[in-house]
């Protein structure tokens, strides 16, 4: 069980990083590196604090990861990032206010209950 939460813990953090990166995008807006060079757009990026902490979300699930992978198989814990999906889009739609369609919704549930099937495996 205490994998399990570790587990829950790493994926839940890197979902949170997504959402927190995508409100720091939602900030600084579209890059187009058609229209303008990369570096051009370091200066918002570096100083949007939603960035930075999404690249401290990811470094902590990274670590957490790490000591997963240390106690269980990766084809075990693997299974559970697919959790990711169904964490980001929940927090997608509750805070960042997107729509999903059905479509969408069926592939969650799909996803949720393979997620399932391994966790018993």
């Amino acid at each position: 069980m205490k994998n399990v939460v570790l587990i829950l813990t790493s994926v839940s953090l890197n979902a949170g990083a997504q959402i927190i990166m995508r409100k720091a995008m939602m900030q600084i807006g579209e890059i187009n590196i058609e229209e303008k060079n990369f570096i051009s757009y370091l200066p918002q990026l570096l100083g949007n604090i939603f960035l930075w902490i999404s690249f401290l979300c990811y470094g902590v699930s990274i670590l957490i990861w790490i000591i997963v992978l240390s106690k269980v198989e990766v084809s075990y814990a693997y299974a559970f990032s697919s959790l990711g999906y169904i964490f980001v889009t929940i927090m997608g739609v509750l805070l960042l206010h997107e729509q999903i369609s059905a479509v969408r919704i069926v592939g969650i549930i799909i996803v949720y209950f393979g997620i399932i099937l391994v966790a018993r495996s």
